[in-house]
């Protein structure tokens, strides 16, 4: 059974703007896959959800049919659902699919953002400058504060939300990747790259630095997959 403290109260006969129980469980265990509550490979037993949360058969099987539909969950397994694992070949592709999307929005940030926009970013890479040497969580907060903002910079609607979706995915693995020794260091001059472009409305700046900011060097990722190995195991298959 899994940790009763990650259980979260539910309602099960109020139910607000029309959310179902259904989506009530979905929103409480994305929250948790994101958050790196429940790991990559945790099994999900369907019985046990239902007594954690009171609740039927039904509406946990929806829950993990519509996580599973955006990535979050593996219903492949013979053992039954688990918190999805990512191939090495997977993630580095997404890698590579995160970098120009991030890209794309730094791009259009520079062509598109207001200047309360950009003002803003600038406000949240004052905060991230100020806590380098700090909490690392904290500093991945903050820093996710940062690509939101980016992203709503960049005025777009079908780019940003794909930019989300897929950063949501990644979120556990690129949180993980804060802890390297240097990398939050490195980010707050990749971050200044990307808004000195924008500053300057230079779109093609901005889209190569944000894309090299999401794009690890070589040796990076050898650690980074190496650090998975053995704290986040991956499927040697997609």
């Amino acid at each position: 059974m899994q940790d009763s403290s990650l259980a979260e109260p539910q309602q099960a006969q109020t139910r607000e703007r029309g959310v179902t129980l259904a989506e009530e469980l979905q929103q409480t265990l994305e929250g948790q896959i994101v958050g790196g509550l429940l790991k990559p490979g945790t099994r999900l037993d369907e019985a046990e959800l239902c007594e954690r949360f009171q609740m039927s058969r039904t509406p946990v099987r929806e829950a993990l049919k519509a996580l599973a539909g955006i990535g979050l969950v593996d219903m492949r397994g013979q053992k039954g659902p688990s918190v999805a694992r990512l191939s090495v070949s997977t993630l580095i592709e997404m890698f590579q699919v995160m970098s120009q999307l991030e890209g794309l929005c730094a791009r259009y940030a520079a062509r598109r953002a207001t200047d309360e926009q950009r003002e803003h970013l600038a406000r949240v890479h004052e905060r991230l400058e100020q806590m380098a040497d700090g909490d690392h969580a904290r500093f991945y907060d903050v820093n996710h504060e940062f690509h939101d903002a980016l992203y709503d910079a960049s005025n777009t609607s079908y780019v940003a939300s794909q930019t989300r979706m897929l950063r949501k995915r990644l979120r556990i693995y690129r949180q993980y990747v804060t802890y390297h020794p240097g990398r939050m260091a490195a980010t707050i001059v990749e971050h200044g790259a990307i808004l000195d472009a924008i500053a300057r409305r230079d779109a093609e700046a901005a889209f190569q630095a944000a894309s090299s900011h999401v794009t690890l060097l070589q040796d990076d990722m050898v650690d980074l997959i190496a650090a998975f190995s053995q704290n986040f195991p991956t499927n040697s298959n997609p």
